[in-house]
């Protein structure tokens, strides 16, 4: 059987478009915009070549999709449920975290940064199994094992693993005798199976599935290999071989749960993006897939950069680098970009990249990185001081007017786009707030956003330093220094603490979360100030500390007991973010211990309950149980919740000392 892609129907399909002019734009799924994308540089090229090459789960739809790269040959496993009367069903396509009632249940397994091992067990229908692979260039084997259950069912599942090419990709496959045959850009590559002698195997299987494949009742391990046959017993030899996977941080045992927790989320979270034909990680399959194959948010995806970096120096390069790429014609990184290049043109997210970028820097020393990413850095930097101040103070918006219009997005130009912007999506601190239609701005005057941005002026005039641009970097340290004087009026000596202001009113507002601690990431509080904000509210176990820390708005808060998203929950960018102001200060507490430690800690701590218990990184954590179970709004597979161990690693690292 064989899979050529379909040119001719594509052929008339672009013919057709041609002929109906511009009315087909308004029509077409891709956004009118066209691709948008800042050009890559010789060096980030060979970055993405040696990224996308290989096996590795690259297609985001399914977790137990094993393609080839660059070819985009892919084997899918797949499970149909059989009974005697009434309910066959088949598992094509598996994700990690879906919640509906009947879906699957994934618990990832290891996956290392270059795919050479994953291992996954899978739960449905009763049936339980367990996926796993190894691979070395093109020379792929996996093993598939049925696990002790209790089926519903008096009969076996069977398993089907089928071959085809992804993403239009030339190539056909044919099924000769009991061996799939792959030809492709690179020629034959021959696919077996250890089940050929499994009773039944020439019957077919009704099961909805495209090109050639094998299946077999999954009574005993099965494997699959490429190239060469192998017996069941190499490959299960091959996929228990870890090689210095889960070993690199032997040396500090108390720091792999983390090490392991980050590489095996980004693995997993990893994708191949065929529209733009690029690498990234986005902050989880069940996201991506229903926006269309993949989503980038702005802040999620430089963290995701920052966790890969401890790992996977090309993963950390290719997430910086491509969120950057999508920047807007206006200039900015935008809130979100997602399949069909389709992103947010009214509204960006909070300024994290430049730290990311010399971050990034100050560890690999990659000089053409720095390059590549400079100039977007500094229009996105520019941008906010243009498009976001009122009277000398930053406020959150959403430029409804923008183009290319995201047309499907009804938060472009409002207030709840404005929110959006700030990342923080419900947060109760922008509760009553006053969006202003005239000049598209929430007259908010905020204190988290008001740090970021002096933190972004600061890091960014640093890395212009060092690329020789010192007109630019001096322009980046005044407009730093502009707004941190704005931003030290901000300071409240009642309240010992940096307060927002609504600007509408007139009123200083009076209710805290964590980024009322980010001018300590700004270096714009006093020692003395500092002092104040972290004895009076950082320990404060009625507003920020307790078991389990720090919760997204106060403890005695009326919206704490809401736990619903921003409203209470624990976030690891709003701990990573604390965490490095912390840094900037010396700060013990009464005993003489580092409160910046002890931080750094408890938020490890949090993170490590559900990892340990269940091998889940969430989106967020309940502040008053300390799971991200309790509800659906949180998913369990969602990359940055792994920051919350990532600052146990920096300090156990020594990245701090002083």
């Amino acid at each position: 059987m064989g899979v050529c892609g379909g040119a001719k129907v594509g052929f008339i399909l672009s013919l057709g478009m041609m002929a109906a002019g511009a009315a087909a734009q308004s029509t077409s799924r891709l956004s009118p915009g066209g691709a948008g994308l800042l050009p890559r540089s010789a060096e980030y090229t060979k970055v993405q070549e040696r990224l996308a090459r290989g096996w590795n789960t690259w297609d985001v739809h399914s977790v137990t999709t094993q393609v080839l790269l660059p070819e985009g040959l892919a084997i899918h496993v797949g499970m149909k449920h059989n009974t005697t009367l009434y309910g066959d069903a088949f598992l094509g396509d598996a994700l990690i975290g879906r919640m509906g009632k009947g879906d699957e249940v994934v618990t990832p397994g290891p996956h290392a940064w270059d795919g050479s091992n994953t291992d996954l067990s899978i739960e449905w229908e009763g049936h339980k199994w367990r996926v796993q692979t190894e691979q070395s260039g093109e020379d792929l084997v996996m093993l598939v094992t049925p696990l002790p259950s209790k089926s519903a069912s008096t009969l076996p599942p069977t398993v089907v693993v089928w071959v085809d090419y992804l993403w239009n990709r030339p190539g056909a496959v044919t099924r000769r005798g009991d061996v799939i045959e792959a030809n492709g850009a690179r020629g034959v590559l021959p696919i077996y199976s250890t089940c050929e002698t499994s009773p039944g195997m020439e019957k077919p299987v009704n099961a909805p599935v495209e090109g050639p494949y094998f299946a077999a009742d999954l009574t005993e391990p099965i494997g699959i290999s490429t190239g060469k046959r192998h017996t069941l017993k190499e490959i299960a030899v091959r996929v228990s071989l870890k090689g210095s996977y889960r070993g690199i941080l032997a040396e500090k045992k108390e720091l792999r749960p983390i090490y392991d927790a980050i590489e095996t989320t980004l693995g997993w979270d990893t994708i191949y993006d065929p529209e733009k034909q690029r690498v990234i990680s986005p902050v989880s399959r069940v996201w991506s897939v229903s926006w269309g194959g993949y989503v980038l948010f702005d802040w999620d995806t430089f963290f995701a950069a920052t966790l890969a970096s401890i790992g996977d120096k090309d993963l950390a390069y290719a997430n910086a680098i491509e969120i950057l790429r999508e920047e807007t014609p206006q200039g900015f990184v935008p809130n979100y970009a997602r399949a069909g290049n389709w992103k947010s043109s009214d509204r960006s997210e909070p300024p994290v990249g430049a730290i990311t970028v010399l971050g990034l820097y100050k560890q690999f020393h990659d000089r053409w990185f720095l390059e590549d990413a400079y100039e977007p850095l500094l229009k996105w930097n520019r941008w906010w001081a243009a498009h976001r101040d009122i009277d000398g103070y930053l406020a959150w918006g959403s430029d409804g007017h923008n183009e290319p219009e995201d047309l499907d997005d009804s938060a472009r130009g409002t207030r709840a786009g404005a929110i959006l912007e700030s990342g923080l999506d419900n947060s109760p601190m922008y509760d009553g707030t006053f969006y202003n239609p005239k000049t598209h701005l929430l007259e908010y005057a905020d204190v988290g956003l008001m740090s970021m941005y002096i933190a972004d002026c600061d890091t960014l005039a640093e890395i212009a330093t060092e690329l020789g641009k010192a007109d630019e970097a001096r322009e980046l340290k005044e407009r730093g220094e502009k707004y941190r004087a704005k931003l030290k009026t901000m300071w409240d000596e009642k309240a010992g603490m940096f307060l927002n202001r609504d600007l509408h009113e007139g009123t200083t507002v009076t209710r805290l979360s964590p980024t009322n601690f980010y001018p300590l990431l700004a270096k714009a509080a006093t020692p003395a100030q500092a002092r104040r904000m972290i004895d009076g509210h950082l320990t404060n176990p009625n507003e920020f500390w307790g078991e389990w820390v720090m919760p997204s708005i106060a403890r005695n808060d009326a919206a704490f007991k809401d736990q619903n998203y921003w409203r209470g929950r624990i976030w690891g960018p709003m701990n990573y973010l604390v965490y490095l102001g912390l840094a900037n200060y010396g700060v013990a507490d009464r005993d003489g211990a580092s409160v910046r430690e002890g931080f750094a800690g408890d938020s490890y701590a949090l993170f490590l309950k559900e990892w340990t218990e269940k091998g889940h990184v969430h989106e967020n954590y309940n502040a008053i149980t300390g799971t991200g179970d309790d509800v659906t709004s949180s998913d369990r597979f969602y990359h940055w919740g792994a920051l919350l161990g990532y600052v146990e690693y920096l300090e156990q690292s020594g990245a701090f000392a002083h």
